[in-house]
């Protein structure tokens, strides 16, 4: 064999080998999933701040809304929608008295104590698009509230 050809031979195994390496990884590469398209929407929320709803409570207020019978509850117990965005960032979790198998949404029980030290529970609704305010709860004083939905269906129980 010529000695030439024989200085070569490591060489072109290196070169071969590089090659073979490259294809493989590119290989690799191609089974990953693609990349879902970027949606365009005229959603004004944070982008930065990039949560998984489905994973947990979500506290950011910018997907917050009220439900009609919460506004009603908020303002026969004096409750702000300032206190129940503070209890929704800073507030404990009650996981005894939340909901998280609820067949729409997930239900979650978050206590704490506003800032005219009323002790509450607001139960909010995390949906995907959305997480809604469904209650507030004044827990250490009753309140007389006649909000829609208040009905009498306790009154006729055996």
């Amino acid at each position: 064999m010529n000695p030439q050809i024989r200085k070569a031979i490591p060489l072109l195994l290196v070169i071969l080998l590089a090659i073979v390496l490259f294809v493989v990884r590119r290989c690799k590469d191609n089974n990953d999933p693609a990349p879902q398209p970027k949606v365009k929407t005229n959603d004004n929320r944070d982008p930065s701040s990039n949560v998984n709803r489905d994973r947990g409570f979500d506290r950011r207020v910018s997907y917050l809304q009220y439900s009609n019978h919460a506004k009603c509850r908020m303002q026969c117990r004096h409750i702000t929608q300032a206190e129940v965005e503070d209890i929704m960032k800073t507030g404990n979790i009650n996981y005894n008295k939340s909901d998280l198998q609820n067949a729409r949404c997930p239900r979650y029980a978050v206590e704490g104590v506003t800032g005219d030290k009323q002790d509450v529970r607001i139960i909010f609704a995390q949906c995907n698009e959305s997480t809604t305010v469904v209650t507030v709860i004044d827990l250490d004083t009753e309140w007389t509230c006649d909000c829609p939905g208040d009905d009498k269906k306790f009154e006729n129980r055996n």
